[in-house]
């Protein structure tokens, strides 16, 4: 059993325009993170030079799982979920409260967020737990097992108070139950009661005294999903709503430049350099930048679904399908919640948005896309 894999055979069989999408959409990141924490007027540089050290070591990551052999480690895959599940657990009682919601474990002054990493494990983990099971996918046990598998590490990051990491549990899921096969009346059954629940949260959170809304959800993600329905005039969630479409809307076709939004420049953008990067974007780059941005990110996820079609076993489809996935989705989020469309809800936008533990899972789940993207040689792994 090898860990480690050909170098030559990898370099020569990349997909580097893959690689080559990714780090444009980081680099661009950085450019649009330093225009949102204002480096130009003379302000603190630290963000942005914190996401430059990300890359870096993003990149480091994003090669060296290419080189490793991820069969191998799916032997490992329980001791892999437990050890998520110990750390989502330590964050419970660890974590560093930032912001009112307790995600972070700190060592010493380089804070990790868990329920980040959460998703690759879970990728990984579901894939291969389904993996086991191929053969019997539409047996309802199996499909029992594998949400209670998710289930418990969704509860300890709702926990946390992180609506957006549980929301893409949920996608990784759907998505890994899909590609696998899962009958569609199960399929059926599942959008109906996933939609039948989204109206009655709906209709719940309009109550006076709701039934069930106020206790799953913390009282701000309430207050999220009233504003979305009924707006406010002067409420913080539809300021920030208000003030991301006004962004956009302003920078028209080809933006007002860079370091010239005046919505950025002047403070008015809620959380700019993170969850509401696409606004400065659309304010400074104009509608040609949103749209190139959004073409980058549907090619990573294109290119993403390409190589999982060409697998020839289930554990590295699923895999491969679940990154396509979690990006896709937090990008629709994402945006979605810039434009409006969505209720307010943190979430970044892939290999953009400032965040270490954001960049560190991106890269390294792309490094796995490729890692297993290297299977056009077929005879990777024949000594497995």
């Amino acid at each position: 059993m090898v860990i480690f894999m050909d170098i030559k055979r990898i370099f020569s069989s990349l997909d580097y325009w893959l690689i080559g999408s990714v780090i444009i959409l980081c680099i661009f990141g950085i450019i649009s993170i330093g225009s949102a924490t204002h480096i130009n007027l003379g302000e603190s540089s630290s963000v942005y030079n914190t996401q430059i050290m990300w890359l870096i070591i993003g990149t480091f990551l994003m090669f060296a799982t290419i080189f490793v052999n991820y069969k191998f480690f799916s032997n490992f895959y329980l001791l892999i979920y437990l050890g998520m599940i110990i750390l989502l657990i330590a964050v419970l009682f660890f974590g560093r409260n930032v912001n009112g919601a307790t995600r972070w474990l700190y060592l010493g002054p380089v804070g990790i967020q868990p329920s980040e990493f959460s998703k690759i494990v879970m990728i990984f983990c579901l894939a291969k737990l389904i993996d086991k099971n191929k053969h019997q996918i539409n047996n309802i046990k199996v499909i029992l097992l594998a949400f209670v598998f998710f289930i418990i590490p969704l509860a300890l990051i709702q926990r946390q108070l992180s609506l957006s990491a549980s929301l893409v549990l949920v996608a990784i899921l759907a998505v890994e139950l899909f590609v696998a096969g899962l009958d569609y009346k199960y399929i059926g059954a599942i959008l109906l009661v996933v939609v039948s629940s989204v109206f009655f949260v709906f209709w719940d959170i309009q109550n006076e005294t709701p039934l069930i809304v106020d206790k799953i959800l913390a009282s701000h993600q309430i207050i999220r999903l009233q504003t979305f329905i009924n707006p406010i005039e002067g409420s913080n969630e539809y300021y920030q709503t208000i003030k991301s479409i006004n962004a956009i809307g302003s920078g028209q076709l080809g933006g007002k430049g860079l370091y010239q939004g005046t919505l950025n420049q002047l403070s008015y953008l809620p959380e700019p350099h993170n969850d509401f990067i696409f606004s400065v974007i659309g304010e400074e780059f104009g509608f040609i930048g949103c749209v190139s941005v959004l073409i980058l990110q549907f090619f990573v996820v294109f290119r993403c679904i390409l190589i999982s079609m060409n697998c020839r076993d289930l554990f590295s489809r699923l895999i491969v399908a679940g990154v396509a996935g979690m990006i896709a989705f937090q990008v629709f989020v994402n945006t979605g919640v810039a434009t409006g469309i969505l209720p307010n809800t943190g979430m970044s936008l892939p290999f953009v948005s400032y965040g270490g533990s954001s960049m560190l899972t991106n890269m390294i789940s792309i490094g796995l896309v490729l890692n297993i993207g290297c299977k056009h040689s077929k005879s990777l792994f024949e000594e497995v």
